[in-house]
């Protein structure tokens, strides 16, 4: 059986660093608001030159040179990102001209905070199918450009970066303890769009826009959401849930992953966390804790690892993969 294995992880940050000291001086918050009710502590702004482009080929390059490849091994590129370079071409056809690589295809994915959990599900069904041997899969973010910073309750939560996995087709025995992807579940509920949105674009507007968020509203879905795809990724490979090495959440708020992990009887000793680090960076936020955590250490070969997320749309989804 052929599975989707980890063969390489990459992250990039923009060079600006904003604590919450100096979103004081910008808008009318507090550091003890912003840490009470999100956890986040800093996050990376983008400034000139730096785009989700340029960020995305940082950590594909991190990527490829932490799996020994170059371009050349690479057959596709799939680049989750809210927040392209331009409304077209996509982001990741940009990341492969700046890479180099003139052969395979690019594409971009469009599921805004659950990006990157859909961009390796496609990832793997391309690898699973026979249609590509290695895919570099990035999630890339701009955020702090579609930021109304009049709004306080917005602009405090998000930052930008990007991080990056390389998979890669790999013999698998169809066991659960088999390395690479071992399943995925997806879901959507479009009924939800008008709490989390951007209120332009250019079939609407003509405008970039702005994000518009209900804050309450996200937090009170959700906890459900994440944890029904969590039950069922584990329900999917006959294994308890006490068998997960680390959970690598969606980085938006630390209330909403403690929430998540204690419904499910997950120790926070076995979750990832950099929200207080980076911000929410939407898609790319689960490719920087990850890069984060294998960096570091923590995450090891054989780990069972679980990547969970929910954004815009509403979206949510869960991959489970061995490490």
């Amino acid at each position: 059986m052929i599975r989707s294995i980890v063969r390489g992880f990459g992250s990039a940050l923009p060079k600006r660093v904003v604590t919450n000291r100096e979103m004081e001086s910008m808008v009318d918050t507090t550091d003890e608001w912003i840490v009470q009710r999100t956890g986040i502590r800093q996050r990376y702004i983008a400034g000139e030159g730096e785009t989700s482009a340029s960020l995305g080929e940082a950590a594909a390059r991190a990527a490829l040179d932490n799996a020994g490849l170059t371009p050349d091994d690479i057959d596709l590129i799939i680049v989750a990102t809210s927040t392209p370079d331009n409304t077209f071409p996509a982001t990741a056809v940009n990341i492969q001209s700046r890479l180099g690589m003139k052969h395979g295809a690019a594409f971009d994915m469009q599921a805004v905070c659950t990006g990157f959990v859909y961009a390796v599900t496609t990832a793997d069904a391309y690898i699973r199918g026979g249609l590509a041997r290695r895919v570099l899969v990035i999630g890339a973010e701009t955020f702090s450009r579609i930021l109304d910073w009049n709004d306080r309750t917005t602009c405090v939560l998000f930052g930008d970066g990007a991080g990056a996995l390389v998979l890669e087709a790999g013999e698998g025995e169809g066991a659960s303890n088999d390395r690479g992807v071992l399943t995925a579940h997806l879901r959507s509920d479009g009924s939800h769009k008008d709490k989390l949105y951007v209120d332009g674009g250019p079939s609407s507007t003509g405008t970039v826009g702005h994000l518009r968020m209900e804050g309450r509203e996200v937090f009170k879905h959700a906890v459900g959401m994440i944890t029904d795809v969590i039950v069922d990724a584990f329900k999917a490979v006959q294994l308890p849930l006490e068998s997960i090495d680390w959970l690598v959440p969606h980085q938006a708020n630390v209330r909403i992953i403690e929430g998540s992990a204690k419904k499910l009887g997950i120790p926070m000793e076995k979750v990832v966390v950099t929200v207080d680090q980076h911000g929410n960076t939407s898609a790319a936020s689960i490719p920087l804790a990850l890069a984060a955590a294998a960096g570091d250490g923590r995450i090891k070969k054989g780990d069972l690892v679980l990547l969970e997320a929910m954004g815009g749309g509403f979206t949510w989804g869960s991959v489970l993969l061995r490490w």
